[in-house]
C-alpha cells in the first residue's frame, strides 16, 4: 500500500514557506495604505502639481484661480450693494459700511483685473445667481428692514470668503496671488468690522447659516492659461507695488429698538 504524500515537505506549505508567505502579506498590508493615500484625489504634491500651471510669478493652482474668480465676483455685487446702502441706509453706521464696500471693492477690482491680465485669466462679468438673489432682496427692503438685511447678508458673505482668503494666503506659491490675498484679507476684515458696527448683525442666525452652508460649491474658476503638467518651481518674483486706499473710521449706532423708551 502506498503511503500518502506528506505536506510537510519543501515549498509553500513547509514551515519556512508559511513564514515567508506571512511576512509578504504583512508587508503588502503595510504598503497598501501608503500607496492608496498617495493616490487619493486631493492629496500629495503630485496632485497639486497636476492642477497647477507655470507662470512667471510661480505655479498657479486651481485654488488660486478659484480665489481670483471669487474676488472679481465679490466686487460685481458688493459695489452696487454699497452704493445702495449709502442711499437707503437709515443710520450713519449703515451708510458708512456702504462707503467701505464701495472703496474697498473699487480697489480690489482694479487689483484683480490687473492680476488676471498678467496671468492670462478670463474673469466673469456678472454676479452669480445667489448674489443676484441677495441684491434682489436688498432692492425690495426698506427702512430698518433694509438695514438689517444689508448687515446680515453682507456679513454672511464676508464670513464665507474670509476663510478662503486665509487658505490661499497660507498655501499659494504664486507671488501675485499672495499679494492679492494680502489686500483681500485687509479689505474683508475691514468690511466685517464696519458691518458688525451697525448693530444689526444676528450672530446666532449667522452661525446657523455658516454651519448649514459649510461646504459652498466652488465658483467656476478661469481656465488655466497653459499646460497643466510639470509646473516650474516657485520663482521669487516681486510684483510691482500697488496703490493703497484709505478708509473712513467705522461708525457705530445702536439698534433702533435699543433706544426706544429711553
Amino acid at each position: 500500500m502506498r503511503s500518502r504524500p506528506s505536506i510537510n515537505g519543501r515549498g509553500i506549505f513547509s514551515g519556512t514557506g508559511l513564514i515567508i508567505t506571512g511576512l509578504t502579506a504583512t508587508l503588502l498590508a503595510m504598503i497598501f495604505p501608503i500607496w492608496s493615500y498617495a493616490d487619493r484625489s486631493g492629496t500629495g504634491l503630485d496632485v497639486l502639481n497636476a492642477e497647477s500651471v507655470s507662470t512667471g510669478y510661480g505655479p498657479l493652482s486651481a485654488l488660486d484661480r478659484d480665489f481670483i474668480t471669487k474676488v472679481r465676483l465679490a466686487g460685481l455685487w458688493e459695489l452696487p450693494a454699497g452704493q445702495q446702502a449709502r442711499q437707503k441706509g437709515t443710520t450713519p453706521a449703515v451708510r458708512t459700511a456702504g462707503e467701505h464696500l464701495i472703496e474697498g471693492h473699487t480697489f480690489l477690482d482694479e487689483r484683480v483685473r490687473d492680476v488676471a491680465a498678467k496671468l492670462s485669466l478670463t474673469l466673469p462679468n456678472e454676479p452669480t445667481e445667489q448674489q443676484q438673489e441677495w441684491l434682489a432682496t436688498l432692492d425690495g427692503a426698506q427702512g430698518v428692514e433694509y438695514d438689517r438685511e444689508f448687515a446680515n447678508i453682507l456679513r454672511l458673505a464676508h464670513g464665507k470668503v474670509f476663510s478662503v482668503v486665509a487658505q490661499v494666503r497660507a498655501g499659494t506659491r504664486n507671488s501675485l496671488v499672495r499679494k492679492l490675498a494680502d489686500d483681500a484679507n485687509t479689505t474683508v476684515l475691514d468690511h466685517i468690522t464696519v458691518l458688525e458696527a451697525t448693530g444689526y448683525v444676528d450672530y446666532d442666525a449667522l452661525v446657523q447659516d455658516m454651519v448649514a452652508d459649510s461646504t459652498p460649491p466652488l465658483t467656476p474658476s478661469p481656465a488655466p492659461p497653459g499646460p497643466t503638467t510639470d509646473p516650474a518651481p516657485a520663482v521669487p518674483v516681486t510684483p510691482p507695488p500697488s496703490t493703497t486706499y484709505t478708509l473712513p473710521p467705522a461708525a457705530t449706532s445702536p439698534r433702533p429698538d435699543d433706544t426706544e423708551g429711553s
